[in-house]
């Protein structure tokens, strides 16, 4: 009798721990032992140990969950709660987050510093209202056109198959507004549109032509930033309020340190890839001189298109505008 007592206990105590433990399945493009799978998996790590087991975070890297449309749905349905999305895939539920998407928006990472101090909030705010917390937007880097031909003209870019992101319409938009014909891939196809030649050209920044083997198909680089990449960690806010509130304050404070630590990392790494892609021989262009003020007509031109086409919410895309013409100022 006391034997059948203590088995009933012990069932009943595990059962009250199951029951008292939330697992946030979180689905990432990022491969398994990359600096910022290490990071993530370390603050997972950390929520479990000072939550006594009841929050656990289950990563799904590499892909496995499908691209960001596909994560998305998954959200949806309640399969996944959360998952660290680009800003072009984030777009189907929050359309400004594009907004440091804008091709040749910034020229430097001074730039990119001064206003993401600003903006940043603003974004996550918005991520908030579509039902989803944020913990922070990380650095992808810039992302250049890299292309199995040499880019140093604008005439030069006219002439390649281009991937533009699945999705991405401010991307799409930009290039056909300079006459360009981009081909739409989801991510995971671009390696094997290299290979067979549907495309020859891709915006990456440095990391991530090593980290996704792009850099194998690829010979010539426009030194010209076109594009800042970034990302987030999104959880829905449902799963996120099943937690007890001191759990969330727990949650919110080891990943947002967890994200400023891969902002800072991602930067490092993309100026070592950098560096390693010159000593493998890859040439990177500077615009020359004759063709420096057809890529500056090329960039108003683009800029114009996206106000007048209102794909963002004008007044944050007035803010960054007035933003960067103070910074601008300042530096001469």
């Amino acid at each position: 009798m006391l034997k059948s007592l203590i088995i009933t206990s012990l069932l009943l105590f595990c059962s009250l721990l199951q029951a008292n433990t939330t697992t946030l399945k979180i689905a990432t493009l990022a491969p398994d032992g990359t600096s910022w799978m290490n990071i993530m998996r370390d603050g997972a790590k950390e929520v479990e140990q000072r939550t006594s087991g009841r929050v656990k975070i289950r990563f799904y890297p590499g892909g496995v969950m499908g691209n960001d449309n596909s994560v998305l749905r998954k959200i949806r349905v309640g399969q996944l709660h959360g998952g660290a999305l680009t800003a072009g895939g984030l777009a189907a539920i929050y359309p400004d987050i594009q907004l440091y998407s804008l091709p040749f928006l910034f020229r430097s990472f001074d730039e990119v510093d001064y206003v993401r101090k600003q903006m940043d909030p603003l974004l996550i705010k918005g991520l908030h209202e579509a039902g989803f917390v944020s913990y922070g937007i990380s650095e992808g880097g810039f992302a250049y056109l890299m292309s199995h031909l040499p880019l140093d003209s604008v005439d030069a870019l006219r002439q390649q198959k281009i991937w533009s992101p699945e999705g991405d319409q401010i991307s799409l938009l930009a290039f056909r507004t300079i006459d360009v014909s981009p081909v739409p891939l989801p991510l995971t196809d671009v390696l094997t549109g290299l290979q067979t030649g549907l495309i020859d050209t891709v915006g990456s920044s440095p990391i991530g032509a090593i980290a996704l083997q792009w850099h194998t198909r690829i010979k010539h680089i426009a030194d010209i930033p076109l594009i800042y990449l970034y990302g987030t960690l999104v959880i829905t806010e449902k799963a996120v309020n099943k937690l007890s509130p001191e759990d969330q304050n727990i949650l919110k404070e080891v990943m947002e340190r967890q994200f400023q630590l891969i902002n800072q990392q991602n930067r490092d790494d993309n100026l070592a890839a950098r560096q390693a892609l010159q000593k493998q021989g890859i040439i990177f262009h500077q615009p020359m001189n004759g063709s420096r003020e057809s890529w500056q007509q090329l960039i108003d031109k683009v800029e114009q298109r996206i106000k007048q086409e209102n794909l963002l919410d004008p007044s944050l895309f007035k803010q960054i505008q007035q933003l960067l013409e103070t910074k601008r100022k300042e530096k001469g």
